[in-house]
């Protein structure tokens, strides 16, 4: 099968390109390395093609579905580094998503998948778990409100589409969220904090495992949820983590209150998903730590990025 991956030497992308270079697929990868890392993808795979270059462009885009012919894609590319900076996310998540829509509208693409943001029932939801019935109401963050414009182009299309809403995917190659950050802090000997709330996580290969059927066919056109199901403290989070570096702190965690705007838990139901695809998450929080803590110990973290402001981490 020829797969164009967006976004595909980023951390999910990346778990995606080599799953499809095991099963001997065509892969083209774009990628802008905004977020990405170039040691994500092995630099001279059999049927792998990397190019270097932003969705925002749109003449780039046109050539290269008019030159690979993907018969699917998958659109993973996304601008979530800086919270401020709204020109980049409009520019990569509604302008870009727009380019790979019309794109793959005109190579006729047999089904196109979009990676979507939990944000975007925003940071209050109406509902535990949340449902595929909740209201959309992104307005929380430039984030959410261009990954969510990106998903009604992808629904616009007439195209076979996914859109998959994601829990808190992480695991190695993960460099946004609280793991890495913990896990950079404290090898800095720094002190960390966690906040009064919980999150529903999921592992990257049990998502990839969804991605792949998907890819293949399985599901219907519409929205899904890829999330374990079940929610975690951030707290345990960081115990985990702990756990895996197998350091002993000198005492408990500072736990901060969350604020007024945080939801104390997203938790999103994924029962149509396991119903369609026959899929479950199945790595236990404590294992996919340990997983991705062996992965920063061997290659390191050059940043994170995460949407608390540097003066809170520095608090």
């Amino acid at each position: 099968m020829k797969v164009l991956v967006t976004g595909g030497a980023g951390f999910i992308g990346s778990h995606l390109t080599d799953r499809l270079l095991g099963r001997s697929d065509e892969v083209l990868v774009v990628d802008n390395y905004a977020t990405g890392r170039r040691d994500n993808l092995p630099p001279s795979a059999a049927g792998l093609t990397v190019v270097e270059g932003d969705i925002a462009d749109g003449d780039l885009v046109n050539r290269l579905f008019a030159e690979f012919g993907p018969e699917v894609v998958v659109h993973a590319a996304a601008s979530y580094k800086d919270p401020d900076d709204w020109a980049t996310d409009a520019a990569t998540n509604v302008v870009g998503t727009a380019n790979v829509v019309r794109a793959a509208t005109m190579a006729s693409v047999r089904r196109l998948i979009y990676l979507q943001t939990a944000l975007c029932y925003g940071l209050q939801p109406l509902e535990q778990p949340i449902t595929l019935d909740h209201p959309i109401r992104p307005s929380a963050s430039s984030y959410a409100i261009s990954k969510t414009a990106g998903e009604h182009y992808v629904a616009l299309s007439g195209l076979d589409w996914l859109s998959f809403r994601l829990a808190n995917a992480y695991g190695p190659r993960n460099l946004s969220g609280p793991l890495p950050t913990f896990y950079s802090r404290l090898m800095a000997g720094k002190p960390c904090f966690v906040m009064d709330t919980r999150r529903d996580f999921v592992f990257v290969t049990d998502l990839i495992d969804l991605l792949v059927k998907a890819i293949d066919g399985v599901g219907s056109a519409g929205a899904y949820h890829a999330s374990s199901g079940g929610d975690y403290s951030i707290q345990e989070l960081f115990d985990a983590t702990v756990a895996s570096l197998g350091i002993k702190l000198d005492g408990p965690v500072e736990v901060r209150p969350r604020g007024a705007d945080d939801a104390y838990t997203i938790l999103l139901d994924p029962s149509r998903t396991e119903r369609d695809f026959q899929w479950r998450a199945g790595v236990p929080l404590t294992q996919g730590v340990q997983t991705a803590v062996e992965y920063y110990r061997q290659f390191g973290i050059s940043d994170t990025y995460t949407h608390l402001k540097l003066e809170q981490l520095r608090a």
